[in-house]
C-alpha cells in the first residue's frame, strides 16, 4: 500500500495521526499476523512444560488449559499494547509499540514449572512485573550496562537455549521421547513443511504476506496435518464463544527462585524495550526517542506484565518485529496499533480461537519455532558485529558463554548446591547475563 494513498510524509511520521478507517484497519491486522504466532508460542512452550494437552490430545484433560493460556497471551498482548499506545499518567509511551509475550522468559519459565509449579511460575511474573515497572525510573541511567557485547550475547544464548525444544516439538514432542513415534516421518514432513513454505513466502512473496510468512508456513502445515488426519477438532467443538479470565486460576506463591529469576529477566525486558522504542522513533519518525517515552514504555512493559500474571498471562514485552514493519511501512500512527490491540483482545475472549490454536500437531508448531528461535540467535549475532572485538571483549563472551551453556548442559555439577539457586544457574540464560554484566562493568578497557 503507497504511503500517499494513508496520508502526506508529515502525516505518517506523527504518532498522533490517525488514517481513515478503511486504511487503518488493514495494517492494523497486518501488525497481528506479523506477531501473532510469536506470541502463542510461549504459552504453547510453558502448558506442555506444565503436561497439558496439544493437538492430538484433544480430549485430554489439560486440553482447556492449553487452551486457557493461548487466550490469555493474546488478551493481555492487547491490553498491554493499549497501554503503551494510549497510556494514562506516567505509563506508556504514546508510540505504536506492539506487546507480546517474551520468548526470553522461557529457559526461566521451563523449571520453575517443571520444580515449582504453575503457582510459583505466576507469583514470579507477578513480582517481577512490579520490579519491571520500578525499572522505569532508573531505565535511562542504566542504559550503559547494556552494550551490544551484553544485549547481543543475551539475546544469542536465548535462541542458542532454545533451539532443542523446536527440535523436540518437530520429531514429535517430548511425550513422545523413547517411543517408536519419536522422529517419525509424519512428524517430521509436517515440520519441514512449515520450514519450506516459510522460506518461499519470505523471499518470493511481498509486503503483507512476506511479512507474516511463519503464519503463512504454519497455516500450509496445519492443513496438511488436517489432510491427513492428524488434528483432532474434539477440543475446538467444546470450547466456549466467550470466557472472562479468572484471576489467580493456577495458584499464587512466591517463591523465591521464580521471584530472583522473573526480576533479573526484567531488566533484560526492559533493555530491549528501550532498544524497540528507540528503533521505532529513528524508523519511523527519524529522531531518538525521549526520556519520557523511555520511561512510559518501561512502565507499561511491567504493568501488562503483573496484571497478565494475575490472570495466568505470560511475561510482556515490546515485539521487535511489529518496530521492523513500522520501518517497512513508514506509519507512525499510534492509532493504527491501537485497532492490533483490540483485535487481540478480541481474540482472547474467544476460547473457540485459542482451542483453534491448540488443535495444531505440536511437529507443526516445530517447524515454525526452529524458524524463529533460529532468528533469534541471528538477531544476537547481528547485534555482536557492532563489537569492536578486542582481548577484553571476547574474554567476556568466552567466559559468559561457556559458564552459562556448560552449566545448562551438566546441571550435575551443582548438586551440592541448595535447590533454588541451582534452578537459577541452570538456565543457562541467567548466569551468561549476569556474568557478562558483571564482567564488563568490572573489567578495565584495553587498548589494542
Amino acid at each position: 500500500m503507497a504511503n500517499n494513498l494513508i496520508g502526506t510524509q508529515e502525516q505518517l511520521r506523527d504518532p498522533n495521526y490517525t488514517p481513515a478507517l478503511h486504511r487503518a484497519v488493514p495494517l492494523g491486522i497486518q501488525h497481528v499476523l506479523a506477531m501473532f504466532v510469536s506470541n502463542v508460542t510461549p504459552a504453547i512452550i510453558i502448558a506442555g512444560a506444565a503436561g497439558f494437552g496439544f493437538g492430538s490430545d484433544a480430549g485430554a484433560q489439560g486440553f482447556p488449559d492449553m487452551t486457557y493460556l493461548i487466550q490469555m497471551s493474546m488478551l493481555f498482548a492487547g491490553i498491554a499494547t493499549l497501554f503503551q499506545t494510549i497510556g494514562f499518567g506516567p505509563v506508556g509511551a504514546r508510540l505504536p509499540i506492539v506487546q507480546g509475550t517474551s520468548f526470553a522468559f522461557i529457559p526461566i519459565m521451563i523449571p520453575i514449572v517443571k520444580t515449582a509449579g504453575m503457582g510459583a511460575l505466576f507469583g514470579g511474573i507477578v513480582a517481577g512485573g512490579i520490579f519491571h515497572f520500578m525499572l522505569g525510573r532508573v531505565i535511562g541511567r542504566i542504559r550503559h550496562w547494556f552494550p551490544p557485547l551484553v544485549t547481543g550475547l543475551v539475546v544469542l544464548t536465548i535462541g542458542l537455549s532454545l533451539i532443542p525444544v523446536g527440535i523436540d516439538y518437530a520429531a514429535g514432542g517430548v511425550p513422545l521421547k523413547g517411543k517408536p513415534e519419536f522422529g517419525g516421518a509424519s512428524h517430521w514432513t509436517l515440520a519441514l513443511v512449515v520450514i519450506i513454505v516459510t522460506l518461499l513466502v519470505k523471499f518470493f512473496a511481498k509486503g503483507f504476506l512476506s511479512s507474516a510468512a511463519v503464519l503463512v508456513g504454519i497455516l500450509a502445515g496445519y492443513f496438511v496435518a488436517i489432510g491427513l488426519g492428524m488434528v483432532n477438532f474434539g477440543g475446538v467443538a467444546r470450547a466456549g464463544w466467550f470466557e472472562i479470565p479468572t484471576p489467580f486460576k493456577y495458584g499464587f506463591e512466591f517463591n523465591i527462585a521464580a521471584v530472583v529469576g522473573m526480576c533479573a529477566m526484567a531488566v533484560v525486558s526492559a533493555i530491549e524495550t528501550v532498544g524497540d522504542v528507540s528503533g521505532i522513533t529513528k524508523g519511523g519518525a527519524g529522531r531518538e526517542a525521549t526520556e519520557k517515552e523511555l520511561a512510559g514504555a518501561t512502565y507499561a512493559d511491567g504493568l501488562g506484565t503483573a496484571v497478565a500474571g494475575v490472570f495466568g498471562g505470560l511475561p510482556n514485552t515490546s515485539f521487535s518485529q511489529n518496530v521492523g514493519l513500522i520501518a517497512i511501512t513508514g506509519v507512525m500512527s499510534r492509532f493504527i496499533v491501537t485497532l492490533a490491540a483490540v483485535f487481540l483482545i478480541i481474540c482472547g475472549l474467544i476460547p473457540k480461537v485459542g482451542a483453534l490454536v491448540a488443535s495444531m500437531p505440536i511437529a507443526v508448531l516445530g517447524g515454525g519455532v526452529i524458524v524463529m528461535f533460529g532468528m533469534v540467535a541471528s538477531a544476537g549475532l547481528s547485534m555482536l558485529g557492532e563489537v569492536k572485538w578486542n582481548q577484553r571483549n571476547m574474554l567476556i563472551f568466552a567466559v559468559s558463554l561457556s559458564l552459562g551453556l556448560g552449566l545448562k548442559a551438566v546441571p550435575e555439577a551443582l548438586q551440592h548446591l541448595p535447590i533454588d539457586l541451582k534452578n537459577l544457574l541452570v538456565t543457562g540464560l541467567l548466569p551468561v547475563a549476569l556474568i557478562a554484566i558483571l564482567m564488563h562493568l568490572l573489567l578495565p578497557q584495553i587498548d589494542d
